[in-house]
């Protein structure tokens, strides 16, 4: 049974999430919709990382089955004829092998967090970027998460509805910088994350942004290991997954 590889762009402000859910569209549902559109099968996507509603990705990476052979060019081309005029663009697709599997096989993720730190409203990027109160010293921010970098129990910065056995992970890449007059950017990178993390991260790092915190007081937050000592959690909209890697990437 042929097995596709899908790298999928999409907006996320319409949605409910990758998931698909009772209580509206999601992403997922989406190109089900349109795998059934073009091939006539019934198919269940599996995504790399189940993005929460109004989250963007720039670079999910998702797999599907189906019983007949198409060229990968036929099947990116008739997702994205279906998909329309949802905001999901399928960027490419590959056969691979039927041991590919999208979220097991990936060795690393990566996420972009964009705030922007000025008083004037937002046309162009409203929803795209996270409007905070600023201006925020990027450089305190990125030296206070260097101590979130490594394997640790990061309960303090989990949903309280996490779902995952275990609240340790490794941060292998935590970086804040400005970009541009009136972005702040924070790059992440782990194999895996908690629900709700790295908006925990970003929100927790605006109180220092700001003043409120120092870097020993984030580093006591991570240690306390209690969800009452994150700072707020960063709205979804600035919250992007930009990439996925595996194994025969070289990455």
């Amino acid at each position: 049974m042929p097995r596709y590889k899908l790298n999928i762009e999409y907006d996320g402000s319409g949605f409910v999430g990758w998931q698909r859910q009772a209580n509206g569209m999601s992403v997922q549902q989406t190109l089900e919709d349109a795998v059934r559109a073009f091939s006539g099968e019934t198919v269940t996507l599996f995504g790399a990382g189940r993005t929460d509603s109004g989250v963007h990705a720039l670079g999910q990476v998702a797999h599907f089955d189906l019983s007949r052979n198409f060229t990968s060019d036929k099947v990116r081309d008739a997702l994205n004829f279906h998909v329309r005029p949802q905001a999901v663009v399928v960027t490419a697709a590959a056969a691979v092998g039927e041991d590919f599997d999208a979220r097991f096989s990936a060795i690393a993720r990566h996420y972009l967090y964009r705030i922007y730190d000025q008083r004037p409203p937002l046309a162009l990027r409203r929803g795209r970027v996270w409007h905070a109160r600023g201006p925020l010293d990027a450089d305190a921010m990125h030296a206070a998460a260097q101590c979130l970098l490594g394997k640790h129990d990061f309960t303090t910065f989990r949903a309280a509805h996490c779902q995952a056995e275990s609240p340790v992970r490794t941060m292998d890449l935590l970086h804040v910088a400005r970009v541009g007059n009136d972005e702040i950017h924070l790059r992440a990178k782990a194999r895996s994350f908690l629900h709700h993390q790295v908006r925990s991260i970003v929100g927790s790092l605006h109180m220092v942004g700001v003043g409120k915190w120092s870097f020993a007081d984030l580093a006591d937050a991570l240690a306390a290991r209690d969800r009452t000592r994150c700072g707020q959690v960063a709205p979804a909209d600035g919250l992007y997954l930009t990439g996925v890697d595996y194994p025969q990437t070289g990455a």
